[in-house]
C-alpha cells in the first residue's frame, strides 16, 4: 500500500466504516450495558482484523467475508436492543429455517422496511467495494504480514486445540473445572490423531480467552458462530441418522375422516408440591383447580432432573435407564401420529440448537410444522411462554381433520422472576427486577420462593388459556401436560438450589390430562381408565403410549400397559439417576434435601 493512500479520503471512509461494523458488540453501552472484559474483546478483534488481513493479502477477498456480517448487522442490533443478546447459533438455526412465507408474516408491514434496510446495506458495502478497489485493493505485502499471521493464528491454533482436544487442569483445579473451559466435542470425528500423539494442551498455553468471548467479537466472531451453527446441524444430523429409517407401523383404528385434535404441553423445572391443585397451601392454580374435566396425576415422576436428557424420554420410547445415552434409534410420538394421518406441530418458546438443547430438536424436526420462537434464550429478555397462544390458534384454525400440537414452554426455568409479568409478582418480597440477583446467598431464600410461586401462578394463567382456546374448538379434543424435572428450593435447612441434586422435589413433577366433553362421549372407557389410575405409580415412560392410545393410534408392537387411559395399564420399575439408576420406589429420602438413596438393592450402573 502506497504513502499516498494514508492521505486518501477513501482509505479513512473504509477504515471508519469497519470501525464501526467492529464496534458492534459496544451497542449495549449506548444503554448502560457495557459488554464483558472489553480490553480483551477490543485486543481480539483488532487481533482478528490483523490476521485475516494477513491471510487473504488484501481486502480483496476480505471484503466478500464482510457482506454477511453487513446484511446482519440489523439482526444484532434488533437482539441487542430487544433481547440483551447478539445472533447465536441458535438464531442463525432460526435465520436458516425460516422461509420466506414465514419471515413475510412474521414481519407483517414492515416487511418493505427490512427491504429497504437490506437493499441499503447491500449499497453500502458495494460504496466500500470501490472504494477499496480504487485503493488498489490494500494489498499487504510488506514482510510485517508475516509476524502478524504468527501473532494472530497461534493463539487461534492453541485455541482450536484446546477446544477440540482438551486443556489438562491447572494447579490446584479439579479436571472437571478444567473441562468446564473448554468443552469436549460432540462430533468423534473431531478427536484426531493429535489427541493421541500430544494430548490435552498445558494449562499455561491456553489462551487468554473462550469461546464465548471469541464468538462476542464483531465481525469475525460470525464465522466462529457459523462454524458452530454447521456443527450442532452435523451433530443433529448424527442423532438423526440413528432413527431415519424407523417406522413404528402406526394406524388409527377410526376411520379416516373422524376428526381429533391432541395437545402435548411439555413444562419446564416444575416442581409437583408448589401446586396448589397438588394440595399446596398457596392457591398457585387457581384457574386450572376451578376447570372442569381435568385429572391431576398424583405420582408422576421423571428419570432425570435435565432437560435435555428429561425430554427424549417423554417423547419416545427410550428406556429410561438409556437417558444418559445420546441419541436413540426410535422416532417420538410425532412420527408415530404422522404415520396415522395426523398433522404434527411443535410450537416451542425454548431454544433450537445448543449443548441443552438440540437433542429435543432433534425430534421435534419430526413435526410437519416446527416453530421456535424464543430469541433471548433464558435471560430476562426472553419471550413470556404466552407468546405460543398466537401460533396455537393458528394451528388450531388449520383446515387439517387429524392433529397433534405440541406446546414446548419456558415454564419455570431458572430465573424465576424472569418468567412472568409484574402483574402475577403476588408473593413478596420477590426477585422481580432484579437482573442478577446472588441465588447462592441463603438470604434471598424468601424472594426465591415467592418468585417460584409466582411463576407457578403464571403458568397456571397460561394453561388455563390454551385450555380455554381449545374449548372453543368443536370436535374432540384431549391435553396432556407434563414437567421435564422439578426444582429444589433451599428447603428447610438444605442448602442446594435448582436441579441435578438428586432430589424427590427434582424428581416429583406435575402432570394433568384436560379432555372435552366431545372426548369423554368419544371414549368413555379411557376417562374411565384415566381417573381409575390418577393416583398410581406413573413416569414419563408411560407419556408415549398413553397419547398414542389417547389418540387411538394402533402399531404392532404397542404396549398397552404402559398406557394409564388403558385397562391393561401395570405397573413398571420407576428408574431415577440418583446415584446410579435408582429404584425410586425401593429408595429412602435423606435429610431435608430429600435425596433419592437405594435402599436393599444396589443402584443399576449407569449407562452412558
Amino acid at each position: 500500500m502506497s504513502h499516498s493512500n494514508f492521505r486518501s479520503p477513501k482509505l479513512w471512509l473504509v477504515a471508519f466504516c469497519y470501525t464501526l461494523l467492529s464496534l458492534v458488540p459496544w451497542f449495549g453501552s449506548l444503554s448502560g450495558q457495557s459488554p464483558d472484559q472489553p480490553l480483551m474483546l477490543l485486543a481480539l478483534t483488532l487481533t482478528s482484523w490483523a490476521g485475516m488481513w494477513a491471510l487473504a493479502g488484501s481486502l480483496r477477498w476480505l471484503h466478500w467475508i464482510m457482506l454477511p456480517a453487513v446484511l446482519l448487522l440489523p439482526v444484532e442490533i434488533y437482539l441487542r436492543q430487544f433481547y440483551g443478546q447478539g445472533i447465536s447459533t441458535h438464531h442463525l438455526g432460526i435465520i436458516a429455517e425460516t422461509s420466506p412465507r414465514e419471515a413475510a408474516e412474521f414481519l407483517g408491514s414492515k416487511l418493505w422496511l427490512a427491504a429497504a434496510v437490506l437493499v441499503a446495506l447491500t449499497g453500502f458495502w458495494i460504496l466500500l467495494w470501490r472504494q477499496i478497489k480504487a485503493l488498489g485493493w490494500l494489498s499487504w505485502r510488506h514482510w510485517s504480514r508475516w509476524p502478524a499471521l504468527i501473532f494472530a493464528f497461534i493463539p487461534l491454533f492453541l485455541f482450536l486445540y484446546g477446544y477440540r482436544i482438551g486443556v489438562q487442569p491447572a494447579s490446584g483445579t479439579s479436571a472437571s473445572a478444567s473441562a468446564h473451559a473448554f468443552s469436549q466435542p460432540r462430533l468423534e470425528s473431531a478427536r484426531n490423531w493429535l489427541a493421541k500423539l500430544a494430548g490435552p494442551l498445558p494449562n499455561w498455553l491456553r489462551p487468554p480467552f473462550d469461546e464465548e468471548l471469541a464468538m462476542r467479537s464483531w465481525p469475525f466472531g460470525l464465522i466462529l458462530r457459523g462454524a458452530d451453527f454447521w456443527n450442532e446441524r452435523m451433530y443433529l444430523e448424527q442423532l438423526s441418522e440413528k432413527s431415519r429409517a424407523f417406522s413404528f407401523g402406526a394406524s388409527t383404528s377410526l376411520p379416516d375422516n373422524t376428526p381429533q385434535l391432541m395437545i402435548m404441553v411439555i413444562g419446564e423445572s416444575s416442581r409437583f408440591d408448589r401446586w396448589g391443585l397438588n394440595g399446596y397451601e398457596r392457591d398457585t392454580t387457581p384457574n386450572l383447580s376451578a376447570m372442569e374435566n381435568l385429572v391431576p396425576l398424583t405420582d408422576m415422576i421423571t428419570a432425570v432432573s435435565a432437560t435435555r436428557l428429561s425430554v427424549p424420554i417423554i417423547v419416545s420410547r427410550k428406556p429410561a435407564a438409556q437417558g444418559l445415552q445420546a441419541g436413540f434409534a426410535e422416532k417420538s410420538f410425532l412420527s408415530a401420529y404422522r404415520e396415522a394421518g395426523f398433522k404434527t406441530y411443535w410450537i416451542s418458546n425454548q431454544m433450537s440448537f445448543g449443548q441443552f438443547d438440540t437433542p429435543t430438536s432433534v425430534f421435534a424436526k419430526e413435526a410437519d410444522v416446527t416453530q421456535f420462537l424464543n430469541l433471548g434464550g433464558y435471560t430476562n429478555q426472553s419471550n413470556l411462554d404466552e407468546v405460543l397462544l398466537a401460533p396455537l390458534q393458528h394451528a388450531l384454525n388449520d383446515p387439517a381433520q387429524k392433529k397433534l400440537i405440541v406446546l414446548h414452554t419456558l415454564g419455570n426455568h431458572w430465573n424465576y422472576s424472569h418468567r412472568y409479568p409484574a402483574s402475577f409478582d403476588r408473593w413478596k418480597p420477590s426477585l422481580f427486577g432484579v437482573s442478577n440477583p446472588a441465588y447462592t446467598d441463603l438470604r434471598n431464600k424468601d424472594a426465591l420462593n415467592n418468585s417460584y410461586d409466582n411463576s407457578v401462578l403464571y403458568t397456571d394463567w397460561f394453561l388455563s388459556e390454551v385450555i380455554h382456546q381449545l374449548k372453543t374448538v368443536t370436535i374432540p379434543v384431549s391435553m396432556m401436560y407434563v414437567a421435564d424435572h422439578g426444582q429444589t428450593l433451599y428447603d428447610d435447612s438444605c442448602n442446594l438450589a435448582f436441579h441435578g441434586h438428586n432430589t424427590q422435589y427434582e424428581f416429583h413433577i406435575p402432570a394433568f390430562v384436560w379432555y372435552s366433553d366431545l372426548y369423554a362421549q368419544q371414549f368413555p372407557e379411557k376417562i374411565k381408565q384415566l381417573h381409575r389410575h390418577r393416583t398410581v405409580r406413573l413416569s414419563t415412560e408411560n407419556v408415549f403410549h398413553t397419547l398414542l392410545d389417547m389418540a387411538e393410534i394402533r402399531y404392532p408392537d404397542e404396549n398397552l400397559t404402559r398406557s394409564f387411559v388403558s385397562a391393561a395399564w401395570r405397573p413398571h420399575i420407576r428408574y431415577v439417576d440418583s446415584y446410579g439408576w435408582t429404584d425410586y420406589d425401593n429408595a429412602s429420602l435423606r435429610g431435608d434435601c430429600r435425596e433419592v438413596i437405594a435402599n436393599r438393592d444396589k443402584p443399576v450402573k449407569k449407562k452412558h
